[in-house]
């Protein structure tokens, strides 16, 4: 049976990388040995890495001035990093969720934390609206897409101070100016590898400025001399990260990729709100079009674990929500093809026709 993988991260990856990355185990550029032995300062290797940071710039159109690390730790990491480097005095947040919380708790530690907005009254069903970003900050942080509770920020925001954006779950999605930002940040395995390695593209001019000494390890500057290799790099998640992008580009690029995002989200939103089984939980204006959150209406919520079931036998895997929502959560991540939505959709059709 054909498996449709909805799992929220790591994410389902692209046949093409997959292929590319088994062959590079077996056989490194037909040096023979392979990706996991040989070693990080080798040629080979390097060029890699050139590759990977290559198609970053391109597929983004990364301007001058900026420069786009791989490090380890994930985006919880950068949590910590981020202040670490650039908060000096105090920083402004959006809560819209989890992650955008376990942020502010970690920058409490560097300095003066402001909360501009919170969606946190409303369960996060909604992006918060009509706030003023201060000022008199270091920086304004925001957490583009929510995996846990399904809303997203769909444009860049222009910010009167740097810009700091964790887009773990919808980097490489859309478009984006990456101008309007100082920092972006996120962890790899939602759509462009696997997990083990974080992505950081930081505008030069905003390091160095804090007054507190800083650890070589979590000091940017320092991967930024070494290109990434200040210490052992995470080699087959980068590898396997530079197929995916390869792949990305030879399908389009990232508009083209969108385009894709948007028709996967639009049907399977289409039949959640058409099917009287299940009903979204985000504002419609605010729906992500990554991670696709719905529950069992009112009514027929006795069958929850009961359409879970149904999609299991119909080889749809990774739908359960997280734990702290519940209900149901279809991540609908870019190598996903809609074909797999479409499975959903007519999984759902049919439960349906058999349950009411």
């Amino acid at each position: 049976m054909k498996k449709h993988n909805f799992g929220a991260g790591p994410c389902i990856l692209p046949q093409q990388a997959l292929d590319a990355t088994v062959a590079a185990i077996k056989d490194f550029n037909g040096i023979g040995l392979s990706v996991l032995e040989i070693s990080h300062r080798s040629k080979d290797w390097e060029a890699v890495m050139d590759e990977c940071r290559a198609l970053w710039k391109e597929l983004l159109n990364i301007p001058d001035g900026y420069n786009v690390l791989f490090l380890s730790g994930g985006a919880s990491m950068q949590f910590m990093q981020v202040p670490y480097n650039i908060l000096n005095k105090k920083a402004a947040y959006l809560d819209t969720g989890v992650w955008a919380s376990k942020a502010i708790k970690e920058a409490k530690l560097f300095g003066e934390v402001q909360i501009v907005a919170s969606g946190k009254d409303n369960n996060y069903s909604s992006i918060p609206k009509g706030y003023t970003i201060p000022n008199d900050v270091d920086y304004f942080h925001i957490t583009t897409n929510n995996t846990i509770y399904g809303s997203e920020i769909k444009e860049d925001i222009d910010s009167p101070v740097n810009l700091v954006a964790d887009m773990s779950s919808d980097i490489m999605t859309r478009p984006v100016d990456v101008s309007k930002y100082a920092l972006i940040y996120g962890g790899a395995q939602k759509n462009v590898g696997p997990a083990g390695v974080t992505f950081i593209i930081v505008r030069d001019d905003i390091l160095g400025k804090v007054e507190r000494p800083l650890p070589s390890m979590m000091d940017y500057r320092n991967h930024i001399k070494e290109g990434s290799m200040y210490n052992t790099p995470p080699v087959v998640s980068i590898y396997i990260m530079t197929e995916t992008l390869k792949w990305l580009k030879s399908i389009g690029g990232v508009a083209e990729m969108h385009k894709r995002d948007n028709a996967k989200a639009e049907l399977l939103y289409a039949e959640i709100d058409r099917n009287k089984m299940f009903r979204g939980t985000v504002t419609k204006e605010d729906r992500s079009i990554m991670n696709v959150c719905f529950v069992m209406e009112e009514a027929y919520k006795e069958k929850e674990a009961d359409f879970m079931e149904f999609a299991k036998t119909r080889g749809m895997v990774g739908l359960k929500g997280h734990r702290l929502v519940g209900g149901f959560r279809a991540s609908i991540y870019n190598a996903l093809p809609i074909e797999s939505v479409q499975a959903l959709v007519d999984c759902m059709k049919e439960f349906e026709k058999l349950n009411t």
